[in-house]
């Protein structure tokens, strides 16, 4: 199977060529070469009963990195699970218009702020008016910078318990279908957000160095406000269980993965892409292998940004409020028990690390694995 790391290893110095990657790339492009080889160093595990030596090479953690997301996401997952309450659960997507990409990609962490910050004051101030629920609500946001294709497309899923607390403290069940309409939503987030850039500091360069001059920018302006902007609700989970494994979908996602690349051939690749223009058929794109590296390039996202957010009484600080939202919605109890990374790495591989593959003996040391050994 072709993987990214190939792709990369062997054209890195055509893509540094070409482009002029910035630090967090270049990290990025280095970890992902290095993972899972000597370059990082290994650990053996010897098996105690017929003596089977077997290294393994050591992940490079990278959040990027398509081989080392697995057991993140896991860990990600077991430590939301208390979070969980006994209510449908909503899935909104929040997106912005193709004129202001090339603002979001010259300004990321500023704009990826700005996205999050306008996402969760549409949702709050809309939530709150008695028209639509009149009660605080809570839920988590996702960023996403990527299409199907790899092309740069900054955007939010919003995963949104289907209710929320009144001014007295009651829950107040939202309706079966999503409780704001879709076209309020969107309108409200357009208008909040056009607004809230106004006020921004930006920087301008490149073919967007006109915006630099305020009627360039206003004429941007203008053109965002007349468009409809994309915001859209999927059908409403139906169990607790069922937004367990959804998140687990998005929550530690990259750009691509190693099991869409379909070949690797005269410094081409070729990989699956779904058109959802085209009732989502699945289809094959094929561009030369440096503008691979681009495109998957792009969404890297600035050094230690936070792409997983919680607010309103999902928030880190509202433990209490969460204790409340379950009781009140007849949600069980059940205490935060961390999981170790023994029983996660079992659960992802479907069998038990501590027996012998060849023996069938069982390594009781396999059970104290150490997390920063394996992917």
């Amino acid at each position: 199977m072709v993987e990214v790391q190939e792709i990369f290893h062997l054209y890195e110095p055509d893509y540094k060529a070409a482009f002029n990657p910035s630090y967090v790339q270049l990290k990025a492009i280095s970890s992902i070469i290095k993972c899972r080889t000597a370059a990082l160093g290994s650990h053996i595990d010897t098996c105690g009963g017929c003596g089977n030596v077997q290294i393994s090479y050591n992940s490079c953690r990278n959040r990027h990195c398509p081989k080392c997301q697995t057991l993140a996401k896991e860990r990600w997952i077991d430590g939301q699970k208390h979070k969980l309450l006994n209510v449908g659960y909503f899935h909104a997507v929040f997106t912005v218009p193709d004129d202001l990409r090339p603002l979001f990609y010259q300004n990321q962490k500023v704009m990826y702020n700005l996205l999050f910050k306008t996402v969760a004051e549409t949702l709050h101030e809309l939530a709150a008016n008695k028209k639509y629920l009149g009660a605080k609500i809570g839920f988590t946001s996702i960023l996403h910078t990527w299409g199907q294709n790899l092309s740069y497309h900054p955007h939010i899923h919003c995963i949104i318990p289907s209710g929320g607390l009144d001014f007295l403290g009651r829950w107040v069940n939202s309706r079966k279908k999503f409780f704001i309409p879709v076209k309020v939503l969107s309108r409200k987030f357009r208008g909040k957000f056009l607004d809230n850039l106004k006020s921004q500091q930006l920087e301008f360069f490149g073919e967007q160095e006109s915006l630099g001059n305020p009627a360039s920018f206003q004429d941007l302006l203008n053109t965002c406000y007349k468009k409809e902007w994309v915001v859209y609700c999927k059908p409403p989970f139906k169990t607790a269980t069922c937004v367990v494994e959804y998140l687990g979908r998005y929550t530690h996602r990259v750009a691509i993965s190693n099991n869409r690349i379909i070949k690797l051939e005269n410094g081409n690749v070729s990989f699956k892409w779904r058109d959802c223009k085209d009732g989502n058929k699945w289809k094959t794109m094929t561009v030369s292998a440096v503008e691979f590296m681009r495109r998957f390039l792009m969404h890297i996202l600035p050094q230690k940004f936070v792409k997983i957010r919680h607010y309103g009484f999902l928030g880190n600080s509202n433990q209490s409020k969460i204790l409340l939202c379950k009781r009140l919605t007849g949600t069980p109890f059940v205490a935060k028990v961390k999981t170790s990374a023994y029983e996660l790495i079992c659960k992802m591989l479907g069998r038990d690390v501590s027996v012998c593959a060849v023996c069938g003996f069982r390594n009781d040391s396999a059970r104290c694995l150490s997390p920063p050994l394996v992917a």
